[in-house]
């Protein structure tokens, strides 16, 4: 079996097939970037290493080790280090990050590419390069050069390798490439020829983009802005209007005199955290903008200087509260006014349960100043005017909306294409929230509590009992498929709002006796049901009773479980003051917490930062 490579540079050839276009909600960056840079210290997380033996390849448990003294964008590159052995063979993997619900179709005619090598490259020592799509369809594996063709040492060299040149390479001519660009999963570098000598390769910035030459240069940013906290920066500045700016840049000055590149921001993101250690730190930054072409602007002009400080607990608690309301205020879909399930990610994507808790931050943000009351209070109007129009099932949303059409997503399956009763209970208790915060007589206040009144009576909680005489409710019904998915709510878990709400429904009520015969029963198919997700008798009954760690627990299985239990339905729920037969759930909540916090300490099985703090 043979393989054919190009040369490189190689002249630009046409696409031999057609790229799908991308949605029109993938940012740039996703549409473009491979590999820019990682979060983690030591490796990065979405790359893999084969090794076989007596050849060698560096890596960091399986992962590809970064390098933070060369790169192209600040902060890292990925690290290589080789020896192609005879006899052995060694392949590294980048991967492109499977963000949950992140959407490919990557555009471009060419794969490009930063590197940096100790020593030349030739076809004599060039690693091969191979890549797959979604679907596990491969290139060949080809060399980076090919005849006389050389990547110079020592020095940071862009990489263009076009994609048509592929269908030249297909081992002998026969085979037809079924490989789709488009749907990219990774790019791999493996054993070439057998030299057996060491060599280290750095690698940055690798894309799929178009090739064709541009002198466009985006313009400076303007408005940058700092915040200093106690051991991080906050930056912020004005977003550039040109479509095709890819990243920001930001340079840091310690002395007032010297900027340094230390991060690296995505093109549609116009926030930047410097985390910078102690606090009483003092810096200064500028930053620039850069375009798919790789075109750096201007720095922007004044300086925006900040120290860092001390805070208080108060202090800590405010920032956490405005960093999660930043989310939801600055990530709004354009129609609907929730943020998306996750960014990256689909931006179509909305989630009910992840809304509801959105806006109880958006009170919040009210509340606290982080944004003007009215303009909370219009993007409150928008959510419950788009939520009233979206989707429902009996009254009942689902786990997902299409923001863009107010439709169902089924994501999770296709039983799972009607109302989620748990998701539209986290919704609810935000928007009963929301109800009772805005009480101004203003048009967008009153129309916010009468919408949500609405919605609130029409939430049909006695439907997804399934039957007259049934002790439970379930979590899922579709107009499609019926109680098909048929999981009933069962406690502890995070599912307690939904009875809490159910019963107190002015319109479509259930049992009180529901929440002990249902939720907190303990009849077969409740101690069942917790014994199937648990694995454990310990809590089955719904009462614990058990003492862990030197902390007694009433209520939870195993060791309390999961921390979310204690968080989703305490979101409009206080329990302090209020007990069932069971216990109070705010002293069953903290004790919850102060197991998992001992649990962290002890470290049983050794993770890494796990700790007191």
């Amino acid at each position: 079996m043979t393989t054919s490579c190009w040369k490189l540079p190689a002249p630009l050839l046409a696409l031999a097939w057609t790229i799908l276009p991308a949605s029109a909600a993938t940012s740039l960056h996703d549409r473009h970037v491979i590999f820019d840079n990682s979060l983690q210290e030591r490796s990065c997380a979405d790359t893999g290493s084969e090794i076989v033996a007596p050849s060698t390849l560096e890596n960091d448990q399986g992962r590809l080790p970064l390098d933070r003294e060369h790169f192209v964008s600040p902060p890292n590159a990925l690290r290589l280090h080789w020896r192609s052995a005879p006899g052995g063979d060694w392949r590294a993997t980048v991967g492109i990050s499977r963000r949950y619900a992140r959407k490919f179709h990557f555009e471009g005619d060419a794969l490009v590419f930063w590197c940096w090598s100790d020593a030349e490259i030739t076809t004599a020592n060039s690693p091969r390069l191979f890549m797959q799509d979604i679907d596990s369809n491969g290139t060949p594996a080809v060399t980076l050069v090919n005849g006389a063709e050389r990547i110079p040492a020592k020095r940071w060299t862009l990489v263009k390798l076009p994609l048509a040149a592929m269908r030249s390479a297909i081992y002998n001519g026969t085979d037809e490439m079924k490989f789709r660009p488009e749907d990219l999963i990774s790019v791999s570098l493996m054993q070439g020829l057998d030299d057996n000598v060491e060599h280290t390769l750095y690698l940055d910035d690798i894309q799929i983009r178009d090739t064709t030459p541009t002198d466009r240069t985006p313009p400076a940013p303007a408005g940058v802005a700092v915040r200093g906290y106690e051991r991080h920066f906050d930056l912020s500045w004005q977003p550039i209007a040109a479509p095709d700016v890819l990243w920001y840049r930001i340079y840091r000055s310690t002395d007032g005199k010297t900027y340094v590149p230390v991060g690296t921001q995505q093109g549609h993101r116009t926030r930047y955290v410097d985390f910078f250690g102690e606090p009483g730190q003092w810096a200064q930054y500028r930053v620039t903008a850069i375009n798919l072409a790789g075109n750096e602007s201007a720095p922007s002009g004044a300086s925006a200087v900040a120290r860092t400080r001390a805070f208080s607990d108060d202090e800590l608690l405010m920032m956490a509260q405005e960093g999660c309301f930043r989310y939801y205020w600055e990530g709004g879909h354009a129609r609907a006014g929730l943020a998306p399930e996750v960014l990256p990610g689909d931006d179509d994507l909305l989630a009910m349960g992840g809304s509801g808790f959105g806006v109880m931050a958006l009170i919040v943000g009210a509340e606290r100043g982080f944004a003007p009351r009215e303009q909370v209070a219009e993007r409150m109007r928008q959510i419950v005017r788009f939520l009233a129009e979206a989707d429902r099932f009996h009254g009942v949303w689902p786990h997902f909306l299409s923001g863009d059409t107010g439709h169902v997503n089924p994501f999770f399956g296709k039983y799972d294409d009607g109302g989620d009763l748990v998701e539209t209970s986290f919704m609810m208790e935000g928007l009963l929230a929301a109800r009772q915060y805005f009480d101004r007589d203003t048009p967008a206040e009153r129309e916010v509590r009468e919408t949500i009144t609405r919605l609130w009576r029409e939430v049909e909680w006695d439907w997804y009992r399934k039957s007259a005489d049934s002790p439970v409710l379930y979590w899922h019904w579709s107009p499609d498929h019926g109680f098909y998915i048929s999981h009933p709510l069962i406690g502890w878990n995070e599912a307690m709002i939904v009875y809490l709400l159910a019963i107190a429904s002015p319109t479509h009520a259930v049992p009180a006796d529901l929440y002990y015969r249902g939720w907190a029963g303990a009849g077969d198919l409740q101690v069942s049901y917790r014994q199937g997700w648990s694995r454990t008798t310990v809590g089955d009954h719904y009462a614990n009773g058990g003492t862990f760690y030197g902390i007694k627990l009433d209520v939870g299985e195993g060791t309390g479980s999961d921390l979310f239990f204690t968080h989703f339905s305490f979101m409009g729920f206080d329990p302090r003051g209020w007990r069932d037969r069971f216990t109070n759930y705010f002293n069953n909540n903290r004790a919850i917490a102060l197991i998992n916090h001992a649990y962290c300490v002890d470290n049983p099985r050794k993770f890494a930062g796990y700790g007191d703090n």
